[in-house]
């Protein structure tokens, strides 16, 4: 049986900080302790400024931990599509930020001394059929346009046939929890200070200074990061221009060599994959199955699709971890990276595209040197004030009818919401209690344990996930434990609890 845990947050020894203690004044505060923000503060630390972070759980607990650990500036086919979008020079920004990103992590990880388990090796986006060929020779032109190692081949190390790829040599894999680690070492040793379990919960900008308050205690800054993957607080409304997307995950061990390069395909179903070191034994990590946050595709099921396909092209011994992980979306495909709208002292960065090791480094450069009053040649194209051509408005408004929608079906499923009494074991679901719908789980014990069904960040209807065990947001993309704990944000409040009668 695998173990339901990222296969990264299962092999690693991260060093464990304490919670905040009362009050404490640095230069910036940078808020979540993922790849983004413990970048951006080791980048600042080195600049000289005193730097705390905040972290809500544990660090890399988030996405970064969920991650293939691809550091690569080829995120599929994504380079003709900013040009035709962007033009070339905001493309070529893009395209520059992330192959420097892949750079920024070696050198980060080789002088850290820590083992991340980081190899050089090529990046393959391969089509299965000539029809893909077309849309694979625009991308590879799009590269060579753009200065990216870009070479369409034949030639690929998997064990079934493709039509063609494109290759990226000289790109990166590493462990993404052991490099978090290395990071957070670093800072430490740097000078400064890091905080764990430890919610940050409202921010307010004053006369020279910014204050993020916490559940416990306050840090007073002249400058703050929100790097939570979608900003906690947000007065740049960035929640309406992000969309939350879920992919599943399972790593294999094989009987023989993997593959030595990293792969990810053109078309649907996707499947990313890239080789898996643990000891002396080679496995493979693959990843897939997208979907939005908060629908009802998310079941085990998703996991057993991946290990289907796995077995089918590769001699698997066995599945040894599954887990699912969330990033967010932008309509113009385009990080959101800078100072927050209508603020002075806040910075953000979010909408990775699900390349947020490349992304998130990226983002980090950018936000050191605008903090350190340094230009930024990548800035314009991140902007996070930024509002887009007609074409992004459009997917906006698209996305936000979206979310009107899910608002609407969600009220008409609260009047249709059963008995408690219909729940088995290991089930959640909406349901009925005093009149009014609330989320209920029985555990494998039996005992029910049952939430409010409304999310604490803008009051829709949660959905239950059965592959995760957890009440997730399809507006937004918040998740809740069984609890009601905060799983992940936007959402920062927990939800409340509900006694309800067995009968």
């Amino acid at each position: 049986m695998s173990q339901h845990r990222s296969v990264w947050l299962a092999t690693a020894d991260v060093p464990s900080f304490p919670a905040l203690d009362g009050e404490l004044s640095v230069d910036v505060a940078v808020v979540g302790g993922g790849i983004t923000g413990l970048t951006t503060a080791l980048l600042l630390q080195r600049d000289g400024a005193r730097v705390a972070v905040v972290e809500a759980g544990r660090l890399g607990g988030g996405t970064t931990g969920g991650t293939t650990g691809k550091v690569t500036s080829q995120h599929s086919l994504t380079y003709a599509g900013l040009i035709d979008q962007h033009g070339e020079d905001r493309a070529r920004s893009y395209a520059e930020a992330n192959q420097q990103a892949v750079e920024t992590v070696s050198s980060l990880a080789l002088a850290s001394g820590v083992d991340c388990r980081l190899e050089r090796a090529p990046t393959y986006v391969y089509a299965l059929s000539a029809d893909d060929r077309p849309s694979l020779e625009a991308e590879h032109e799009a590269a060579l346009r753009l200065g990216l190692p870009s070479a369409l081949t034949e030639d690929i190390d998997l064990p079934f046939a493709v039509d063609r790829a494109l290759r990226f040599d000289d790109q990166i894999h590493l462990h993404p929890v052991r490099y978090v680690a290395a990071l957070a070492e670093a800072i430490v040793a740097a000078g400064g200070t890091i905080v764990e379990g430890t919610r940050a919960l409202g921010l307010q900008e004053d006369e020279g200074h910014a204050t993020v308050r916490t559940e416990r205690g306050s840090v007073q800054a002249q400058q703050v990061v929100v790097a939570t993957l979608l900003p906690v607080f947000d007065r740049g409304g960035f929640f309406a221009k992000a969309r939350p997307r879920r992919a599943y995950g399972i790593s294999v061990r094989l009987r023989t060599d993997a593959p030595r390069g990293m792969h990810i395909n053109v078309g649907t179903p996707t499947r990313s994959t890239r080789p898996w070191i643990e000891g002396d034994r080679r496995g493979l990590i693959v990843v897939g199955e997208s979907h939005e946050t908060g629908q009802e595709e998310a079941t085990p099921a998703r996991w057993g699709e991946l290990e289907r396909w796995a077995r089918t092209h590769f001699d698997v011994e066995s599945v040894e971890h599954r887990w699912s992980a969330q990033d967010y979306l932008t309509p113009d495909s385009m990080p959101y990276v800078g100072r927050s709208p209508r603020t002075e002292r806040t910075f953000v960065a979010t909408g990775f595209q699900k390349w947020g090791l490349t992304n998130g480094t990226a983002a980090a450069t950018i936000l050191a040197d605008l903090l350190a009053g340094r230009d930024n040649p990548w800035h314009e194209a991140f902007d996070a004030t930024r509002i887009g051509g007609a074409g992004t408005v459009k997917d906006l408004l698209k996305d936000n009818l979206h979310v009107g929608k899910e608002l609407v079906e969600g009220y008409v499923k609260r009047l249709r919401a059963d008995s408690v009494a219909h729940l088995q074991p290991g089930e959640g679901a909406m349901v009925r209690a005093d009149g009014k719908a609330v989320g209920a789980y029985r555990d494998a014990g039996g005992v029910v344990h049952a939430v409010s069904i409304t999310c604490t960040h803008m009051g829709c209807t949660l959905a239950w996930n059965k592959a995760e065990t957890s009440w997730d947001c399809p507006c937004h993309g918040s998740r809740f434990d069984t609890d009601g704990t905060v799983l992940d944000g936007p959402a920062v409040q927990p939800l409340e609890p509900v006694e309800v009668e067995i009968t």
